[in-house]
């Protein structure tokens, strides 16, 4: 059969460690795929890595436009990233007849729509197994595996920069500032961390199970995210002590009313799989009506983990791509007709336990009228812990877990706890899942 030539766009880490992959193990993917598929011209803006990574092997240029317009290319590979040249690019590659690969979050994420109605146009393959969890293929998972499956709920631990934090600060008790600079200083966190810290990029990858989970188009400016920069060691000092581990989580459950789509730290049972999940791992937990939760882990970013599921998805265009497009696996596993506009519900709206911290002065009737406000707006207590006093002081930490209740429901009972004379400062409210049925 004819060899798939396929074009590079960036050569970087991802973009080495698939040319390296695909390299190694040649003979086993053309074995897997029935096809010969080379990659044979690369475009990146540094042409001497670029030369060093390929060492005479495939046509290097700093031109990418001139990749995606190569008549000799089957497959176009976008690795740069961001979401301006790149979509650019990918359209214009759809333009030109040609299969996309991407292991870009955000590009699907933001632009997902207007990419898939253009490929279904032109009757091409967009496959994007690399944008969400690295190497673990939860995509395909989703599209193929569970299609049996009304999925209910995905969670999911999806930024490793942020659970290497995480785990750090409750191995060592160290600060969320003194981690993250060993974070950058390991290579975990970029310069400038904001878009893993503040949970931006879970949400990219969130919308994407999302709309793949429930069968919409992706929703990342409908996401609420809240990020780690103002978690309090103590919190997880706290969470440990009561049984449960906080992980920034992406979460999207469906419901009568509409989808919940966000991203914050929450506290889940130790006893679970995926809070034993440290360092720059990442785990997908699923849910489906007939299978139950099902966990997918593994590596979420890195050269040749990402590599992996970019090669995978080459496998898959070198399978599908002479079968009727009526005969492939939609994009977002539902047929196109069936894709439905589904309401994402503000954050005020969800539902949810929480865990709720709160200084107090050490004097009697404080926890009276603390259960009173709870009590008033029906929110029901699961357990307290009241700690001493430091010596020398009149204030004392109070930790109460609660039972689920809706999240404006608890704002309004914050805000008057936060009104008594005897609570000092704010509270500190986090979120809490079982994640277990």
């Amino acid at each position: 059969m004819k060899s798939i030539n396929v074009g590079l766009l960036g050569i970087g880490t991802v973009g080495g460690g698939t040319y390296t992959v695909l390299t190694r193990n040649h003979d086993e993917i053309a074995r897997r795929s029935g096809r010969d598929i080379r990659i044979t011209r690369v475009a990146d803006r540094n042409l001497e890595l670029a030369r060093q990574v390929t060492q005479g092997k495939a046509d290097v240029t700093d031109d990418a436009f001139a990749v995606v317009s190569d008549p000799a290319i089957d497959v176009v590979v976008e690795l740069i990233g961001g979401y301006t040249i790149a979509r650019e690019l990918v359209l214009q590659a759809i333009a030109n007849g040609k299969h996309v690969v991407t292991a870009n979050k955000a590009l699907i994420a933001l632009h997902g729509k207007e990419i898939f109605a253009a490929a279904r146009a032109k009757g091409v393959i967009v496959a994007f197994e690399a944008a969400v969890a690295g190497g673990i293929p939860i995509i395909k998972a989703l599209r193929e595996g569970l299609s049996a499956n009304r999925i209910e709920w995905i969670a999911g631990i999806i930024n490793g920069t942020t659970n290497f934090i995480l785990s750090e600060m409750r191995e060592k008790g160290l600060t969320f500032a003194d981690v993250l600079k060993e974070a950058q200083r390991l290579g975990y966190a970029e310069a400038d961390p904001t878009f893993d810290v503040e949970g931006i990029d879970a949400a990219h990858k969130l919308a994407i199970l999302s709309a793949i989970g429930f069968g919409t188009h992706p929703q990342f400016d409908k996401a609420y995210t809240e990020g780690i920069t103002r978690l309090d060691a103590v919190d997880i000092k706290y969470a440990e002590e009561l049984g449960y581990r906080i992980k920034l989580l992406g979460i999207t459950k469906r419901s009568e009313a509409g989808v919940e789509l966000r991203v914050h730290p929450t506290l889940i049972p130790e006893k679970r799989l995926i809070a034993n999940v440290n360092g720059a791992m990442n785990a997908v937990v699923v849910k489906g009506d007939a299978v139950g939760p099902t966990l997918y882990y593994g590596a979420g970013a890195g050269a040749e983990p990402t590599a992996s599921a970019v090669v995978a998805d080459l496998v898959d265009v070198a399978r599908m791509m002479d079968a009727a497009v009526d005969q492939r696996v939609p994009y977002l596993a539902f047929q196109d007709e069936q894709l439905q506009d589904l309401p994402v519900l503000p954050i005020s709206d969800i539902s949810s336990a929480y865990y709720l911290r709160l200084r107090a002065m050490d004097k009697p009737g404080v926890l009276a009228e603390v259960t009173r406000i709870l009590g008033d707006r029906d929110i029901s207590i699961d357990a307290m812990i009241q700690k001493e006093p430091e010596e020398g002081e009149d204030q004392a930490d109070i930790i109460i877990l609660t039972h689920v209740t809706v999240e404006k429901n608890m704002d309004s009972a914050i805000a008057a706890i936060e009104a008594l004379p005897a609570i000092a400062g704010k509270i500190t409210k986090l979120r809490m899942e079982e994640l277990g049925r």
